[in-house]
């Protein structure tokens, strides 16, 4: 179904992927991410080849995803010092390295790094304090959902990120990591603190709301 590609260039500008020799037969808009130069396409991808879906199709979140991503980027946002931070969602791209290129569900940037002039229509090159994730948005083929939360975490931290938080819906559950503490893992009925003082807690906010994935 695909040709084996030595290595992507991750460049960081928006759909312009390219393979450094050996060319692919996936359209570059089904990439999701590209580490270490490998591409790692988007849930629903092979649907998309074999016609029995279109892009638009798999583009989306589901609606869980989507309602909580919107329920953190609210309340951290009436919560966070405006002048101090900025806020970028809808998987907003970072750009490390021509190697690498991540997105992120909601990213929480230094004002003071992430000033007005760096936000163009190129990813983001500078980290993000915080990164949340909520659930897996890529194919996972050769590697399991464990590995991938481990390797794209690892990447963000050595990046630069002081803060990496991805809330799982299938399992219920939360996992925190930083440069400086273990990595920890927990029930999502608990406080998570974001920073500055900010906590929130994914499981009391969907029971509030009578949701059945409480």
């Amino acid at each position: 179904m695909r040709k084996s590609i030595a290595q992507m260039i991750a460049p960081s500008t928006p759909g312009k992927v390219s393979a450094r020799s050996i060319a692919t037969q996936i359209p570059n808009v089904l990439i999701h991410e590209i580490i270490d130069g490998k591409p790692y396409y988007r849930k629903g991808y092979r649907d998309v080849l074999a016609k029995t879906k279109t892009v638009e199709d798999i583009m989306g979140s589901s609606s869980l995803q989507a309602f909580l991503i919107t329920y953190l980027t609210i309340w951290i946002g009436k919560q966070i010092h405006e002048h101090k931070y900025h806020i970028l969602t809808s998987e907003a791209g970072l750009h490390l390295d021509r190697k690498n290129n991540l997105a992120g569900d909601l990213l929480i940037f230094d004002s003071g790094k992430l000033t007005i002039d760096k936000i163009n229509k190129n990813y983001a090159s500078v980290p993000p304090l915080i990164s949340i994730e909520v659930d897996i948005d890529i194919a996972l083929e050769d590697l399991t959902a464990h590995s991938y939360i481990n390797l794209k975490t690892r990447k963000l931290l050595d990046f630069g990120t002081e803060k990496v938080i991805w809330f799982l819906t299938e399992s219920k559950k939360v996992m925190v990591a930083t440069h400086d503490d273990e990595w920890q893992s927990f029930d999502w009925n608990y406080d998570v603190e974001i920073l500055d003082g900010i906590t929130c807690n994914v499981g009391q906010y969907l029971k509030d709301k009578g949701s059945e994935f409480a």
